[in-house]
């Protein structure tokens, strides 16, 4: 299996507040990447962030099967799973790509620990594409940052959960919108995030940015930031590229 964990594919644009097809991200050699891994007429399957959210899901599946050829990634088939089809995780194995979308961490979280798709990949050889919620659920003990309202002041919101065991890489999406937010009266970054870095690494990425794991290594390509202990460095620039730790 080979992973591309990502902040955002692209693939989408909103208009008048519907989804339309865009190409997708080629930012940093990322459409040029998954054009180089990609297997002609594909079986993909996409696995929701909001499994109850059916009609998001298949918005976003309709706009996908268009955006993939739109970018030159030829498919067969393109299907989501959610909670109306729980049953097609067992195809895994006969998927080309698998996608990994995003959206709230801790309820994509939950599905994936509900429907074993930690067990499931041993029987992958293909193709793991994840966005946002789906890149954070790929590291062994995900950090799921509080996110909506209430869940920074929630004394039982848990921030550090098991997740796919995928990578140790801990990943902050979408970091050049978040540096500016606030949530429950906090600033994000500043006061929530580097308090939770107190003893953990967290890589914050902008959208564009990616890392691809590729027999056990792992790079990381475009802009992004160590958050680590109450502090955080520019690590790699927009255009660059560096290896992170090696995994066994």
């Amino acid at each position: 299996m080979k992973v591309i964990m990502t902040s955002s594919i692209g693939g989408a644009i909103k208009k008048n507040g519907k989804r339309l097809p865009a190409p997708l991200f080629w930012y940093n050699g990322f459409l040029e990447k998954l054009q180089s891994e990609w297997v002609d007429h594909s079986k993909v399957m996409i696995i929701a962030a909001s499994p109850d959210d059916h009609e998001k899901n298949d918005e976003v599946c309709k706009c996908l099967k268009q955006s993939f050829p739109m970018s030159g990634l030829s498919v067969s088939q393109m299907e989501i799973c959610d909670h109306r089809n729980v049953h097609l995780v067992e195809k895994i194995g006969e998927m080309d790509v698998l996608l990994l979308a995003g959206g709230h961490v801790p309820t994509q979280n939950a599905f994936l620990a509900e429907i074993g798709l930690k067990e499931k990949l041993a029987d992958f050889d293909g193709l793991l594409i994840a966005w946002s919620a789906g890149s954070m659920n790929c590291a062994d003990i995900v950090y799921a940052g509080p996110e909506l309202d209430g869940e920074a002041i929630d004394p039982d919101y848990k921030r550090w959960i098991p997740g796919l065991g995928l990578t140790d890489v801990n990943i902050l999406p979408h970091f050049q919108r978040l540096k500016d937010e606030w949530l429950d009266g906090f600033r994000l970054i500043e006061d929530i995030t580097f308090e939770d870095s107190m003893g953990h690494e967290i890589i914050a990425i902008n959208d564009g940015t990616y890392i691809s794991i590729e027999d056990g290594v792992q790079k990381l390509f475009g802009e992004a930031y160590r958050i680590k202990d109450g502090t955080i460095e520019m690590i790699c620039q927009h255009g660059g590229s560096i290896n992170l730790m090696t995994r066994s």
